[in-house]
């Protein structure tokens, strides 16, 4: 005897608004009941959750909203959100609602949880949430545990299981409060330092595109020859690795901002000498070089990880007695001493791909103090234009 399938239909109350209805035959009588559920959103998005809810039935798996746990509603949401962002993002999110959100909030009924409870659940994060049990979490991984949650609870309106979102009432003072703090970075000093250390390492030319271009670490790992012009001295910024448990794939870039940089004589003069290395190198495993070729790879021309690429940079910096700095802050080492040479910001701006010139202001306004320098020349300009004009009045 085969199993019975449960199926539905849409109804359109009101411009963006609908009843998704599944028709639920009960395992005990026998007879059918109509289980009416209310959707926001356009009809293809109406439509398919509807098929998610006709699935929840089938696999035995459907429960009311109004009965739904946290736990219950989150998964529904990750899987929800899955498609819609990169696999990195979606893994970071499993972490923060299965690690941290859930233990705190997971047994409550969505439809029960109120601001207080989400105020008393980060203050518990903050004191003793480690999963380890060993105190508690750093505030930016709360932060980052509210937007998440936030983020999971509007979805819940606009599926119209709650009215309000709770996490909106909560007051500034009572959301995880993050310090910025400032990453150690490379002066001019240093990075000349640093570069004359790494020369004779496989992190050289890593360390070089951080130090002397500004890239981040995927784009450095999905850099391939065919991106980069010796003769115009340019480099093209096109592609990302991004690497999760499920292995590497090859994105869009941060933003989805492509950029070009233009490469000192220096750079292009180091890029070439790679490429000669490299292609000797790859030659001597049967493999002939190409354009398709990553610049940074291993010595049988396998691109190399981001996290091998960490890896590797850790180890070289203690090796060669360097000031301990991630690799990420190779870049910010790039734009400090940008700015610290008045360097304008705009240029800044479009060098490291940040989607504003607000941004970069933000992130380095406390290592531009040649920006609050101009503004007293500014000052002092107009204040001579004005005793100017006052000695000609006279």
């Amino acid at each position: 005897m085969s199993k019975h399938r449960e199926n539905g239909h849409l109804r359109e109350r009101s411009p963006g608004r609908w009843a998704i209805v599944i028709s639920v035959r009960d395992p005990a009588t026998g007879k059918r009941k109509r289980h009416w559920h209310s959707f926001r959103g356009t009809k293809s998005e109406a439509k398919a959750e509807r098929i998610r809810l006709i699935a929840a039935v089938n696999a035995g798996t459907s429960v009311e909203p109004r009965k739904l746990t946290m736990a219950q509603f989150l998964e529904q949401w990750l899987e929800h959100v899955k498609p819609n962002v990169s696999p990195r993002t979606h893994e970071r999110y499993c972490e923060l609602v299965r690690l941290n959100i859930l233990p705190l909030l997971g047994g409550m009924l969505l439809t029960k949880l109120q601001a207080r409870d989400i105020s008393a659940a980060y203050a518990t994060a903050l004191t003793s949430g480690r999963a380890d049990g060993k105190g508690g979490l750093s505030p930016r991984t709360v932060h980052h545990m509210h937007r998440v949650l936030n983020q999971a609870l509007r979805q819940a309106v606009r599926w119209d299981w709650l009215i309000k979102n709770p996490a909106d009432k909560l007051e500034k003072k009572d959301r995880p409060k993050v310090e910025r703090k400032r990453l150690p970075t490379f002066d001019t000093g240093e990075t000349a330092a640093a570069i004359e250390a790494l020369r004779r390492s496989r992190m050289f030319i890593p360390a070089l595109l951080g130090l002397m271009c500004g890239m981040r670490r995927g784009e450095i790992a999905a850099l391939r020859w065919e991106a980069i012009d010796l003769g115009r001295g340019t480099l093209a910024i096109v592609a990302s690795t991004e690497q999760t448990k499920a292995g590497c794939r090859e994105k869009e870039t941060k933003n989805s901002r492509n950029r070009t940089i233009a490469l000192s004589a220096v750079m292009v003069e180091e890029l070439r000498q790679h490429r000669v290395r490299q292609a000797e190198e790859l030659l001597r495993v049967g493999i002939r070089q190409s354009k398709r070729q990553h610049v940074i790879s291993q010595e049988d021309g396998q691109p190399l990880q981001p996290r091998s690429l960490t890896h590797a940079w850790v180890r070289e910096i203690g090796r060669a007695g360097l000031k301990r700095i991630r690799l990420h802050a190779t870049r910010h080492s790039h734009a400090s001493v940008m700015l610290a040479n008045n360097i304008h910001p705009k240029i800044v701006q479009e060098r490291l791909g940040h989607s504003s010139i607000a941004v970069t202001l933000d992130i380095y306004s406390d290592v531009a103090p040649n920006l609050q320098a101009d503004a007293v020349l500014v000052d002092g300009a107009l204040q001579a234009a004005i005793n100017d004009r006052s000695k000609g009045v006279g």
